[in-house]
C-alpha cells in the first residue's frame, strides 16, 4: 500500500494547505495495530511543508534478554521537499541550515507519504533497544542456557602457551 499526495491537489487546496491523516500499519515495522500520523502539507512556493504527529506502538526485541516488548511512538515530523531541482551540484538532500534538510523530488508530482512515515518510524526507533531498567539480560541468557552447539567445539580448544 502506497499513500501519496499530489502537488497539484496541494496547489489547488484552500491556503495551498492540505491535511492528510494515516492510519494503518507500515509493511516491515512489527507494529501492534496501526501507526497513526496527522500531517499538514503546505506550499511554499517552491517548497512543499509536511509537518504533523505520528504516534502508534511497535514491538521491539530486547538488546540484553532478547525478550519482545512494546515501544509507544509519539514524535512530530517536519519535512521540507523541493518541488524542482534545487541544484545539480548536490545530491539527493540539501542542508539548508543546520538540522534542516531538503529533500529533491526532482520533479515528480507526488510525495510518497507511505515512504515518509516509513523512514520517520525507522529514525525514531531508539539504537539501543532496552525492554526497561531493570532488564537483568544476563541472567536470562545463562537462565535459558542459549548455548550454540556449532561453538561447543571451542570448549576443548588448548591452547600452546609454548
Amino acid at each position: 500500500m502506497h499513500l501519496t499526495v499530489s502537488i497539484d491537489d496541494i496547489e489547488n487546496s484552500k491556503d495551498k494547505t492540505l491535511n492528510c491523516k494515516f492510519e494503518n500499519e507500515i509493511e516491515g515495522i512489527n507494529s501492534k495495530g496501526p501507526i497513526t500520523a496527522d500531517l499538514t502539507l503546505k506550499s511554499l512556493g517552491d517548497f512543499i511543508e509536511v509537518e504533523g504527529k505520528v504516534s502508534g506502538t511497535v514491538i521491539l526485541e530486547c538488546d540484553l534478554c532478547l525478550k519482545e516488548f512494546e515501544y509507544d511512538l509519539d514524535f512530530d515530523i517536519e519535512e521540507m521537499f523541493a518541488k524542482y531541482a534545487l541544484m545539480e551540484d548536490y545530491g539527493q538532500e540539501t542542508e539548508l541550515k543546520e538540522g534542516q534538510f531538503i529533500t529533491d523530488l526532482n520533479g515528480e508530482d507526488k510525495i510518497d507519504i507511505y515512504d515518509l512515515l516509513y523512514q520517520s518510524v525507522i529514525l525514531n526507533i531508539p539504537n539501543k533497544k532496552v525492554c526497561g531498567i531493570n532488564c537483568n539480560g544476563d541472567k536470562f541468557l545463562k537462565e535459558e542456557n542459549l548455548s550454540d552447539p556449532r561453538l561447543d567445539v571451542f570448549k576443548t580448544i588448548q591452547i600452546d602457551k609454548g
